[in-house]
């Protein structure tokens, strides 16, 4: 069974949708959508924000259900120049920026865990990329011109990237100059991916990321997350997955 997450009701409306035979859990102030999605058994939930927030909600969707894998989408901010709005990121190694247990430890290293990052299920990455590419040869029928205009999204291209979480919303050019120096491979932001990837690899399920990019995460920061979520993030995971489902 796939365990399926995002951050934002939003991100998910459009695979809830979608799922069918549904039953629904309560525990822990969370809902747990079990139930079918493109003939896959699948629980959907949303975790809210934060990496205490997601880790809490991925531990008891391992838990209570019988998980294979999990897969993680949402919305992410770029800090790479290249890298523009409805750009899609499939995730490799996953960073907490905010981790800095110095100098007990060298900065950003999980304590105990002797790891400063966390790296995705190669075979997933590497299916959930084809999927991707699948989807955006099919973007013109799935993301209207107007929304495309709205959302100033243009040509988008899927990469594979790292990723980097913490318990911060990235906005200004201070933050961001210290995620590229003391991390200059990563070029997406955001507040769950990290902390979801350390359950997982405690628990060995392994675990995919899926970020649409929203937004430069700097001072001009601006879009109305609800919203984007809802009209494009949500209509990428939908897409992408159901892609990803006809693969596997």
């Amino acid at each position: 069974m796939i365990g399926i997450i995002s951050a934002m009701q939003e991100e998910i409306q459009a695979l809830h949708d979608e799922l069918q035979d549904e039953i629904i859990y309560t525990k822990g102030m969370r809902t747990y959508h079990k139930g079918t999605l493109f003939g896959k058994p699948v629980v959907l939930v949303f975790s809210r924000w934060g990496k205490v927030a997601s880790a809490t909600t991925v531990t008891q969707l391992i838990n209570d259900f019988d998980i294979d894998r999990i897969i993680f989408t949402g919305v992410g901010g770029s800090i790479n120049d290249n890298i523009n709005i409805g750009d899609i990121i499939i995730g490799k190694n996953l960073y907490q920026h905010d981790m800095n247990a110095s100098p007990i430890l060298p900065i950003f290293e999980i304590p105990l865990l002797k790891k400063t990052f966390f790296e995705t299920s190669d075979i997933h990455r590497k299916i959930l990329f084809k999927a991707g590419n699948t989807f955006l040869n099919k973007f013109q029928t799935i993301i209207t011109a107007s929304e495309q205009e709205k959302f100033n999204i243009s040509k988008p291209k899927i990469l594979i990237e790292n990723i980097a979480s913490g318990d911060q919303f990235i906005t200004n050019n201070n933050q961001i100059n210290f995620i590229k120096n003391m991390l200059p491979t990563v070029s997406c932001v955001e507040m769950e991916g990290a902390a979801v990837a350390q359950v997982c690899y405690e628990y060995n399920i392994p675990f995919s990321i899926i970020r649409t990019i929203s937004d430069k995460a700097n001072d001009n920061s601006h879009i109305d997350f609800p919203e984007f979520a809802k009209q494009i993030a949500s209509k990428y995971a939908l897409g992408i997955l159901n892609e990803y489902f006809k693969i596997m």
